[in-house]
């Protein structure tokens, strides 16, 4: 009688094969992810005799009372304040402006109002007292102040502080007004 031996290497088979399946996934390459993203660019590019806003004035964020007082934003953008007004965190900075003249040349910086006002959801607040921060700083009025251009490229860049009148029990909200800086190359 003859016996036949066979072996059936299918259960073997499957056993390796479902074990490199599940083994594929950890010895696969990394799943490598991409994300996109965007972004603004800007530039000025300026024409010579040439100035403009690089950015505006905020007195920053003030608490009133049953007192009126002020906040005195100078243009290096230190606070201070008289009266009821307390000082809320860090802010406030001056206005800043920046050009292109010519080196030595001289140039009249004058404000078209020594007065403006900010309105909101309350009564209007007056700022007042505009100063520029020249070496030494200068009240700036609607009479021309003048300067000379002293980088030898021609730029140039000031800041600007000023007062605010803050009212008793001033609304809580946000006050805005705008005011006009004139600059005359000579």
């Amino acid at each position: 009688m003859r016996t036949r031996h066979t072996q059936n290497p299918q259960p073997l088979l499957r056993g390796i094969a479902a074990c490199a399946l599940m083994m594929a996934p950890a010895i696969a390459a990394p799943a490598h992810a991409q994300q996109t993203a965007q972004a603004q660019s800007e530039a000025i590019v300026l024409r010579p005799l040439s100035f403009f806003k690089v950015n505006d004035l905020s007195f920053g964020d003030i608490i009133p009372s049953n007192t009126a007082g002020t906040v005195t934003l100078e243009p290096d953008g230190s606070r201070t304040r008289t009266g009821g007004v307390t000082l809320a965190g860090n802010g406030g900075e001056p206005a800043r402006f920046a050009g292109l003249g010519s080196f030595n040349r001289q140039v009249n910086i004058s404000l078209g109002s020594n007065t403006i006002w900010l309105t909101g959801p309350g009564v209007r607040m007056r700022a007042r007292t505009f100063e520029i921060g020249s070496t030494p700083t200068a009240l700036l009025s609607t009479s021309p102040t003048r300067f000379r251009i002293t980088s030898p490229l021609g730029n140039y860049n000031f800041p600007v502080g000023a007062t605010l009148e803050v009212g008793a029990n001033q609304a809580p909200g946000d006050y805005s007004g705008t005011f006009t800086i004139t600059l005359n190359y000579l």
